[in-house]
């Protein structure tokens, strides 16, 4: 087996792969080396030999900390083994890190072992540089700082990727801040009654529908409410979830408490694609992503804290409908709560990601394929399932590294700015500057007037044959030639009158 560390955990204890590329593996290399897509190359003298104590210490030293594996491992390891490690050398970092996990994991102390003796400063679990790190816990025994976004039942995992650690630095709610500030009120206002429209249209339309008028209207309400200081419980979550869904059979009352499953056209086991965690499981885990909403740890960034909630919130999938719709609102729930945006900026994350549908579902699998292979569904005919889980299969959804997902909200976040706000912005400029122009020299009907503009700009700045015939018995074939022109080159940033 040329795995190591964590690959070689993973395949011992025959876990789903949730490593993907990032797996180490022996090699014909001088020393260790870490490919761009994640892999570590390990030379054969470096590799730790075969058994699972000394490849968690290999992988917690040299691969960073993966909640989830690690335990998978110490659920396995002999305690034994553990305090004897500790009693032979008790300040190593690295036995220290695996005790203290072991203990938080197990919430007791490693038998026949009282006082380790730790003299050595203390140590954060997860280095600030390479995750994005909680409230800081110190534990005085083996003086360790557990440093998580969460706690030992409930602790999601971000990794500082550069492509993550970049969209970090650009502060993008700062942006979303000057953005708003400097296109001023009126133009913000007019901007975000867009916003509200396009962000409702996009989360229905991501799930495949298209709101009536009526639902839209409450949708759009439920946003508009998103900076209304109010913490996240399962009363509200509830009173959500059953204005986002219109059919009264689908409305929940609680939080779930029968087996979900997603699935595709496609009857019987083979068309289930993801088994969300068993009902005891999302009630627990749902508390603690709750209490992690309502209090974002301090070195958090709030957009990635929100990211962390609606991916968290939709991999527990806490009802048996409505909870895509309901995480993206956790989005603009979480980012109404941090303050960081002005009063009713919305950010139209759900209109990028349904522009970006390959990226989302790549986002939403890098979890929920793996997590796949944690349940055994077997079907006997109409809606009779059977759901059998792998042992300790509640340590993946504990402990869900979301680093993907992150990143993923973060650009989306970034290009509902850059790209969908600032285009309405633009388009809006566009739209005032034709229409005096056109106002001061012809009578047109202002409701012609705006279809007509909209629909040529829709068009590249050219009026269709349709439109044409359509407004021939009310606008004069000169107008309507002036209003294509004038749009036309409005769009190319030349005068309007030349």
């Amino acid at each position: 087996m040329s795995a190591v560390g964590y690959a070689w955990i993973q395949q011992a204890l025959d876990t789903p792969d949730f490593l993907g590329a990032q797996q180490a593996r022996v090699a014909p290399v001088s020393r260790i080396e870490q490919l761009p897509e994640g892999a570590l190359l390990v030379p054969p003298r470096l590799a730790p030999a075969q058994e699972l104590l000394a490849q968690a210490l290999f992988a917690i030293k040299h691969e960073g900390v993966r909640l989830d594996l690690l335990a998978a491992a110490l659920r396995r390891i002999p305690p034994e083994q553990l305090a004897e490690l500790a009693r032979s050398g008790p300040n190593g970092v690295y036995t220290r890190k695996l005790c203290h996990l072991w203990e938080g994991l197990h919430r007791e102390r490693l038998p026949a072992l009282d006082e380790p003796g730790v003299t050595a400063a203390y140590a954060p679990l997860f280095h600030p540089r390479d995750y994005l790190v909680g409230t800081v816990r110190r534990d005085a025994r083996w003086r360790i700082e557990f440093n998580g976004l969460g706690n030992w039942s409930f602790c999601p995992v971000v990794r500082r990727t550069p492509a993550l650690e970049q969209l970090l630095e650009r502060d993008i709610l700062a942006q979303a801040q000057a953005f708003a500030e400097r296109i001023g009120g009126a133009m913000l206002e007019r901007a975000l009654s867009w916003a509200y429209l396009s962000e409702t249209e996009g989360s229905f339309a991501i799930e495949g529908e298209t709101p009536s008028h009526d639902k839209a209207a409450l949708f759009a309400s439920l946003l508009k409410r998103a900076h209304e200081q109010r913490p996240l419980t399962e009363e509200l979550l509830v009173e959500l979830q059953n204005a986002a869904v219109s059919n009264p059979f689908d409305k929940a009352v609680q939080f779930r408490h029968e087996q979900n499953r997603l699935q595709r056209d496609l009857l019987g086991a083979a068309g289930v694609t993801y088994v969300p965690p068993w009902p005891d499981l999302a009630v627990e885990l749902m508390e603690q992503l709750m209490a992690l909403a309502n209090q974002r740890p301090a070195p958090l960034d709030p957009l990635a804290h929100a990211a962390v909630v609606s991916f968290a919130f939709v991999f527990i999938h806490p009802f048996m409908d409505g909870n895509g719709r309901l995480s993206r609102f956790l989005i603009h729930h979480c980012l109404g709560q941090s303050g960081r945006l002005p009063p009713q900026f919305l950010l139209p994350v759900s209109v990028a990601m349904k522009k970006h549908e390959p990226q989302y579902l790549q986002a939403l699998t890098s979890f929920s394929r793996p997590a796949r292979q944690l349940c055994r569904v077997t079907w006997a005919g109409d809606e009779h399932y059977g759901y059998e889980w792998a042992a300790g299969a509640d340590a993946w959804f504990r402990y869900m590294d979301l680093t993907e997902c992150v990143q993923f909200t973060l650009e989306m976040a970034e290009a509902a700015l850059d790209t969908h706000l600032r285009q309405e912005v633009d388009f809006l400029a566009l739209f005032d500057r034709v229409s005096r122009f056109i106002n001061d020299r012809h009578d047109v009907r202002s409701s012609d007037l705006t279809t007509l503009i909209v629909t040529i700009f829709q068009n590249g700045g050219k009026l269709s044959n349709h439109r044409r015939k359509q407004f021939a018995q009310r606008v004069p074939p000169q107008v309507l030639e002036a209003i294509e022109t004038s749009v036309d080159r409005a769009m190319r940033g030349l005068p309007l009158d030349a």
